[in-house]
Parts: structure tokens; C-alpha cells; sequence
């Protein structure tokens, strides 16, 4: 076991862990941020997508031992009160229907529009082709990923 020092959504903590833990499972065995799901466990479907140093990554294959003085955000960093413009726009298309994915989805969505605030729809699907939906809501997605680029304009 190794001790490590993290940066979640702000806020820092003292976890003690084996080294090859997914960080993944740190969130939500030991800080108790459930948000972050558990998809394939191979960094496939996005499901468990958070932000290290602002960018997107799998945290179900992402071994603690290597996020060590680096920013994690999970979906429950996004906003405290829920008014992120890409939560926003997520409730006002309507895009969940089991809401499984909408987390992974979210951070990915975020980090996308903080680099290309105004993307066109190819960009968008680009930007999102990673993030696998098990409903497919990929149309509601898209329009949504579209909707809070507006919103930030």
C-alpha cells in the first residue's frame, strides 16, 4: 500500500492505496463520488471519463501511481448547483434515457468546448465518437454538445 495525496474537484486527500488502483475505483470506493461510472474496465466506452489537468481520460485503466500532483475532475466538479451550460443543455434536449453514459459524456463534452468553443457537427461527432451510448442517443448528444457551445458563445 502507498499513500497519495490527490486533487478532486478541488478539494485534497489522503488515500492510501495500492499503486496499481484505478483511480476509478479510489473515487468511488474511498471518496464516495459516485457520479463517475464503471463501463468495460478497458478504457473503451467512456463511461468512466474524468479530467486530469483539464483533459479527458479513462479512469477505469488509469493506475493511481499516476496522477499524482495532476487536477482530477469528476462530474461532480462540472458545477455544484447542476447550471454547467452542457448540463443544461443535456436537460433541455433531453438526452438521457438510462443515463448510464451521461457522465462520461458530460466530461467529455466539457473538455471538447473548452478547446473548440465553437465547433461545427463533424467536429462534434469527432469530438465524441469515444463516448459509447448503449441507447443511442448520439442525435440528442450532438445537438446538445451544439446547444451549450451557444450558450458559452
Amino acid at each position: 500500500m502507498a499513500k497519495y495525496k490527490l486533487q478532486v474537484n478541488n478539494k485534497s486527500y489522503d488515500i492510501e492505496v495500492s499503486e496499481d488502483t484505478p483511480i476509478l475505483w479510489v473515487l468511488r470506493d474511498h471518496l464516495n463520488l459516485l457520479g463517475t461510472k464503471y463501463g468495460c474496465g478497458i478504457g473503451q466506452c467512456g463511461a468512466c471519463t474524468i479530467h486530469l489537468n483539464g483533459e479527458p481520460v479513462r479512469s477505469c485503466s488509469l493506475p493511481i501511481s499516476s496522477v499524482a500532483d495532476k487536477s482530477i475532475t469528476t462530474i461532480e466538479g462540472i458545477s455544484e448547483a447542476g447550471d454547467h451550460p452542457v448540463q443544461l443543455a443535456w436537460k433541455e434536449i433531453d438526452v438521457p434515457q438510462c443515463g448510464y453514459c451521461q457522465a462520461g459524456q458530460i466530461m467529455t463534452a466539457t473538455a471538447f468546448l473548452e478547446k473548440n468553443p465553437n465547433p461545427n457537427s463533424d467536429e462534434i461527432r469527432d469530438a465524441m465518437h469515444g463516448n459509447i451510448c448503449r441507447c443511442a442517443s448520439y442525435n440528442r448528444i450532438e445537438k446538445a454538445v451544439a446547444k451549450a457551445a451557444t450558450a458559452n458563445s
